[in-house]
């Protein structure tokens, strides 16, 4: 087929990116669109682009030069930009590709005065607008300036701005092309941006008008404040008018130049109620030809508008898809699970899978619609109360919402779903033997599953895997392990309340849980510091393992240093009772500690450091010691008082009661993650199966397929190698996203305020999970996963008594203080099942 160096706008669309660059196919679609105006014009294709720029030997060695450069290397990256757009410009174009835009510029009238517009390849995208990243030239004049600026959009492609955005979304330079498009110059009396949803909230219902006299430069650029206009239903719901002081205006010999807009019209609208009704009507349906909310620049000449860019708005995060057209009110799965991550479809499907109720999917998070429970007055309550014990941000978005008039969470008449949260505290003996027989039914349902899947192998083992689900559910909600969460969680707040109410004691559970027994989550820091105990006799061992980086084969190098069959012995004795679990165990595609037990060493040399030998069995003594000395402080008051023997022995029964059954509640998130465990090396054993006999190239590829397609792989051994790599883009981008505590069905995202007036002026409000004050450096770990403990040191004076690792991020593995059984409250025990139950 002969390469076209030229091409209409009416010859293109968005199929045709690959030819005339996102901006160049969204134009042509554009122009499409009933009712939609868009200014004449052609593109300059991609094809004109590679036979002139790709193919010169001085622009490869650079781009492959620019290959090598690594993502923080900012001088080197702004260096190979400015040489790489230096010799893009001095490139002559041809004289047959000259000839091919002076005779399309024909077309328009020679000395028509033109917008010349870069049109990348990556651009435009569902997943990355490259909003301003290449350039654009307005109120271009005659045939010489056009190709002159045609070869400066080329160059623009190299901006050490597009450089950067590529690098952070994945794309590699090399595999990018740049078209550019030239179009008739409209010269406006108002222009803007409008976004078909709100950018700022994520309301797919509301539109936002951004309006300001001249070209929209003058906005874009940050010269002037626009109006805001926000539209709802066909109504301005909203409106600012801002100061127009300056605008940007065209010369009638080309450029363009500020003036000053005079005093009697600054404060005047850019545009009338009706005007802007009228372009947000041309914007859904722009909106609907695409199939998504759209940045759309704009201009209005006379009474017309002309639509001259629209791309998605990228930053939104997604609803999740139902068809039923109902209100729908979504809690984000995760910040529960403190793991906000994205995870990847094989993690996603078997959660939804092993999960009670069901649960929504976006952008590789999960949601549960708790519509159903907020319909009545009494469960909104209770469900609001519940929620505020665990988390007051999430409880302040819901309220936010709630709030409002225009939330009618189900349709008249529909009855909420299952029983409302709330109710009084749950009757059950306080006898440790029923903690002792939950625990001893989950190891045994473990390691039955252990046994029968061992030889199961294609669709068998996922045919048995859909029954193991079924158990790992009802493992999940056995009556009897709710009973005992729910009984050592109410105990703990019947304790705050009331001994705050009679002694003025706050948050007293915080110390009369130390040290609780069968906490298992407490018994995997405890043992941690044993391990540094076998370890820190042996300087060799330390030595090594600070130089072990992240070499997997270290426990086997153990070996050959003095002390290391003891330290390999200790470490693997470890993985042996907690390998199972990592950084966001939850997604069972997450590496896990047995996998890669070189994420443990940091954590281990930090216990070598900070701690001597016997520190868990005396801070574990030192722990229980306290909770008594409190136990018998409140008993010893509320006998002080009017009615004291009654509240004292009370208080006995209900202290006696959390310690019997507070530490039960993070056990059977143990049991879930060791239930995880076995479903992964089943499912990658299969995927190494897959893999040997050429169906798959990586094992690991099947974390980017569900569960359901995994299984049918299995089936018919065919892959779909596209859908991988769309997967793999798609989880780039959804890492981009900050995930939303609540979510509306119009796509509205909450995050929630902590609403306090006596917290100090710069201060950064936070939800504790334990008394007491530390004073010392902070640090932001941002990826638990890499973090390394062993970089920082408790600042002098620090009243820190939990022994690392002990960071918290809400995308992370977390955990209380080894010397405490955790009393934090877990609304999700209402609304679908227990944090600690991980379901």
């Amino acid at each position: 087929m002969t390469a076209r160096f030229v091409l209409g706008l009416e010859e293109v669309d968005e199929k045709g990116i690959a030819v005339v660059g996102g901006k160049g196919g969204h134009l042509g679609a554009l122009s499409r669109i009933e009712g939609v105006r868009v200014p004449r014009g052609f593109c300059v294709t991609t094809d004109a682009f590679r036979r002139v720029v790709a193919a010169a030997p001085s622009v490869t060695a650079l781009l492959d030069e620019l290959s090598r450069t690594g993502a923080d290397d900012r001088a080197g990256i702004a260096g190979l930009s400015a040489r790489l757009r230096g010799a893009v410009e001095g490139i002559a174009l041809p004289g047959d590709l000259a000839e091919a835009i002076t005779g399309a510029l024909a077309g328009l009238g020679e000395r028509t005065a033109c917008a010349v517009r870069s049109s990348a390849t990556a651009e435009d995208l569902p997943t990355a607008s490259f909003a301003g990243q290449q350039d654009t030239y307005l109120n271009i004049v005659g045939p010489e300036e056009i190709l002159r600026h045609v070869g400066r959009c080329w160059a623009s492609l190299f901006t050490e701005r597009a450089v950067t955005y590529r690098r952070r979304n994945g794309i590699d330079d090399r595999t990018v092309a740049m078209a550019v498009v030239v179009q008739e110059m409209v010269l406006p009396e108002a222009s803007g941006i409008l976004f078909t949803a709100d950018p700022v909230t994520g309301d797919r219902r509301t539109a936002t008008v951004d309006a300001g006299f001249g070209l929209g430069e003058a906005l874009v650029s940050g010269l002037v404040n626009p109006d805001v206009f926000k539209v709802r239903d066909g109504e301005i719901v909203a409106g600012t008018i801002a100061a127009k002081q300056r605008a940007v205006r065209a010369l009638p010999g080309g450029g363009t130049r500020e003036v000053t807009i005079g005093a009697d019209r600054q404060e005047l609208p850019a545009l009338t109620d009706a005007q802007v009704l009228r372009l947000v009507e041309l914007g859904r349906r722009i909106e609907a030809h695409f199939g998504r909310p759209q940045d759309i620049e704009w201009c209005l000449s006379g009474e017309t508008f002309h639509i001259v860019q629209s791309r998605p708005i990228t930053t939104l995060f997604p609803v999740p898809e139902r068809s039923d057209g109902e209100n729908h009110l979504y809690v984000s799965v995760g910040h529960q699970q403190m793991m906000t991550d994205p995870m990847k479809p094989l993690g996603l499907s078997v959660w939804k899978l092993t999960a009670l109720p069901p649960m929504y999917e976006a952008a590789g998070r999960l949601f549960v619609d708790v519509a159903p429970r907020v319909a009545s007055p009494a469960g909104r309550a209770a469900l609001l109360d519940l929620i505020g014990k665990g988390d007051p941000l999430t409880r302040d978005a819901l309220e936010t919402v709630l709030d409002r008039d225009d939330f009618i969470p189900l349709v008249p008449g529909a009855a909420p779903a299952g029983p409302p949260p709330g109710g009084p505290p749950v009757t059950i003996e306080t006898d440790p033997a029923v903690v002792t027989g939950l625990v001893a039914r989950s190891e045994a349902s473990v390691a039955a599953l252990e046994r029968d899947i061992r030889e199961k192998t294609g669709p068998e083992l996922f045919d048995f895997l859909l029954e193991a689900f079924q158990e790992h559910k009802r493992a999940v909600s056995d009556p009897l392990s709710m009973q005992v969460i729910m009984a050592g969680m109410e105990a703990t707040w019947w304790l705050n309340d009331r001994l705050l109410e009679w002694l003025g004691e706050k948050n007293a559970a915080d110390t009369l849980t130390l040290s609780a027994p069968g906490n298992i989550t407490s018994e995997m820091g405890l043992d941690l510091l044993d391990v540094a105990d076998v370890i820190r006799p042996h300087p060799e061992v330390v030595e090594f393992l600070r130089s072990a980086g992240d070499d997997e084969a270290f426990l086997d190098a153990l070996l050959k240093v003095p002390g290391g069959a003891e330290a390999r012995d200790a470490i693997e004795g470890y993985l042996g009772r907690y390998g199972m679990r990592c950084a966001g165990e939850i997604d069972i595609t997450r590496p896990r500690w047995s996998e890669r037990p070189a994420t443990l060493v940091p954590a281990i040399l930090d216990n070598v450091r900070n701690f001597t030998a016997g520190a868990a069995a005396r801070r574990f003594a030192e722990g229980r010691e306290k909770a008594e000395r409190k136990e018998r402080d409140v008993l010893s008051r509320l006998r002080a008082l009017p009615g004291g023997e009654e509240k004292a022995a009370e208080t006995r029964r209900m202290i006696e009661r959390v310690r019997t059954f507070i530490g039960y509640r993070e056990y059977p998130k143990y049991g879930i993650i060791s239930r995880y465990a076995v479903y992964k090396k089943a499912l990658l054993a299969e995927a190494g199966r897959l893999a040997a006999v050429g169906v798959l190239t990586d094992p690991e590829d099947v974390f980017h397929l569900t569960f359901q397609e995994f299984h049918e792989l299995a089936r018919t051994r065919r892959l779909d190698a596209g859908l991988l790599r769309e997967r793999e883009e798609a989880f780039r981008t959804y890492a981009s996203l900050t995930p939303p505590r609540v979510l509306t069905s119009d796509g509205e995202a909450l995050t929630g305020a902590y609403r306090r007036d006596d917290a100090p002026a710069g201060a950064l409000v936070g939800l504790p999970v334990s008394a007491g004050i530390v004073e010392g450096r902070a640090r932001v770990v941002l990826d638990l996963a890499e973090a390394d403990p062993g970089s920082s040191r408790d600042a002098p004076g620090s009243s820190s008594t939990s022994p690392r690792p002990t960071w918290r991020r809400a995308t992370s593995w977390s955990r209380p203080s080894p010397i405490r059984a955790g009393p934090r409250s877990s609304w999700a025990s209402r609304v679908w099942s227990p944090r600690s139950a991980g379901s």
